[in-house]
């Protein structure tokens, strides 16, 4: 990953914003940044430096993290809260502009900052700055997510069989959970969702102590992560031949899902991955049975930017990694979802996730 060259591309948008510096708080900011993975820092980026400033605990784990991901940064540890606050004022001193990340500073950290720590310095609310440089992955992110969406791939196929042995959500949740982690993953990217019949109509149901019987539609959502990068897709089935109304439901959404998939790439307005699922599923006579939206950026965080809904005033990019889920969930039945991680290219995009779609177990 090209660690080193990111800083640059943060100092081209500040200049945009009309800032001097910008003040990251956001932790998977500052990783994407430095390669620092620890849970306490603030790095202030500047014209010509970058400065990470932590406490004790990571006195040699942050030089040595920052070393290897080839970040041109020094790094001020300090264990006082306030002495690292004292240290941020000494280094903007001079400065007119500094720039904040509103999207994830509090608003009681914003007060203290204003009305002490930068006092004297105009403080520019930057939205989503870092953020949307993150959206655009290089190489080395995306063959992180796909090494990850790999072992969910292989998890979910050793545990299929256990669907068919009437087992409780949660040990089908336990189960794929254990074998992402016997695939040299970090862990689960999320809390894993299996839910089977009437449970499956909430589309972000947790697993508990339902039994998967024969003729119940089960939707495991589930997702890994390898390096701090993550992946996510949903797979749905169906135990036995399926009813009528679940028929529907997988035929309408696999179809919505593929047309999604169909609409991605480059410059596309992400609106319009969104219009293409929901439209298909209007054509079908469920798109009111679509609760949420089409889908999310997806990287260090499982969601980040860029959205994937009817709102969305993003356009997707060559690089962009997101998710495309849509899905149908009817009360007394169940729901319905399929998902996969795509990374969009100039000619449409690249599934990074491979688990069959095949719904029928028996």
């Amino acid at each position: 990953m090209d660690v080193a060259g990111r800083a640059g591309k943060v100092r081209a948008a500040l200049a945009e914003a009309g800032c001097d510096a910008l003040l990251v708080t956001h932790l998977p900011n500052i990783r994407w940044l430095t390669g620092f993975t620890g849970s306490a820092a603030q790095l202030l980026v500047r014209g010509d430096d970058l400065v990470l400033v932590t406490d004790g605990r990571y006195s040699e784990q942050g030089p040595a993290e920052l070393a290897a991901a080839g970040a041109a940064a020094s790094v001020e540890v300090l264990a006082n809260p306030g002495e690292q606050d004292e240290l941020i004022d000494r280094l903007t001193r001079g400065l007119a502009r500094v720039g904040l990340e509103s999207d994830h500073l509090t608003w009681a950290r914003q007060r203290t900052l204003a009305a002490g720590v930068l006092t004297g310095r105009d403080l520019v609310a930057t939205e989503s700055l870092v953020d949307a440089l993150r959206s655009v992955k290089d190489p080395g992110e995306v063959a992180r997510i796909e090494a990850a969406a790999a072992a969910v791939d292989a998890a979910l196929a050793a545990v299929l069989p256990l669907l068919l042995d009437r087992p409780t959500e949660r040990a089908v949740a336990l189960a794929l959970d254990d074998e992402i982690r016997a695939r040299g993953t970090d862990g689960p990217a999320f809390e894993t969702i299996v839910a089977t019949g009437a449970n499956g109509a909430r589309p972000h149901a947790r697993p508990g102590e339902r039994t998967v019987e024969a003729g119940h539609l089960v939707v495991v959502d589930a997702g890994a992560v390898v390096d701090g990068y993550r992946s996510d897709m949903t797979r749905t089935y169906s135990i036995g031949p399926p009813g009528p109304d679940a028929r529907r439901l997988l035929d309408a959404v696999a179809a919505a899902q593929a047309a999604g998939v169909a609409a991605a790439r480059a410059g596309v307005p992400a609106r319009a991955v969104d219009a293409a699922c929901r439209g298909s599923l209007d054509g079908a006579g469920l798109g009111h049975l679509f609760l949420h939206g089409t889908g999310h950026g997806i990287g260090l965080e499982v969601h980040e930017a860029p959205a994937v809904s009817a709102r969305s005033a993003a356009t997707l990019a060559a690089g962009t990694v997101v998710t495309i889920e849509p899905g149908a969930y009817l009360a007394g039945v169940g729901g319905v979802r399929f998902e996969d991680t795509v990374a969009v290219t100039e000619a449409g995009c690249r599934s990074l996730t491979h688990a069959p779609k095949d719904p029928v177990l028996s």
